[in-house]
């Protein structure tokens, strides 16, 4: 969904839905976010992740969005799988999911998610969760980050 350069503040997001993604991306930017870069599978998202933290000299994202559909554990597994490796570059991994009980964000939280933000039929509950990520995004920033 973007073009932009490899050295310009980014969030990364994994969802495996084009639609959902590009009405997400939308949201996120009309509240301020900087680029999206949109994988549209976990595997893509776990290859872009794994080539971009290799490489220091690089841009790394600000924030990873997890939101996948596949089936009701691919958030969970995505989180396990990745979150030591960004956690380790200090990069936050959130999920967006559909709303959940206690149980439910506390098995993402404790598998590595920084934060859990939940879909929403509504337009302005969404607008809401939208502005929600992008100040969690705000507040996680990098003291060395560059170009905002």
């Amino acid at each position: 969904m973007s073009n932009a350069s490899d050295d310009l503040p980014f969030i990364a997001l994994i969802d495996d839905d084009g639609h959902s993604a590009y009405l997400l991306t939308r949201m996120l930017k009309a509240h301020g976010a900087p680029e999206v870069k949109h994988f549209g599978s976990p595997e893509a998202g776990e290859s872009f992740l794994a080539d971009c933290l290799a490489d220091v000299e690089r841009e790394w994202p600000g924030l990873v969005i997890v939101d996948l559909k596949a089936h009701s554990g691919a958030n969970l597994e995505f989180v396990a799988r990745n979150h030591a490796r960004l956690r380790q570059k200090g990069v936050p991994l959130v999920v967006m999911t559909q709303t959940t009980d206690r149980t439910g964000r506390q098995s993402l939280h404790d598998a590595g998610a920084a934060a859990v933000f939940f879909r929403q039929a509504d337009l302005d509950a969404y607008r809401h969760e939208a502005a929600a990520i992008v100040s969690f995004w705000a507040r996680n920033q990098r003291l060395d980050a560059v170009g905002m």
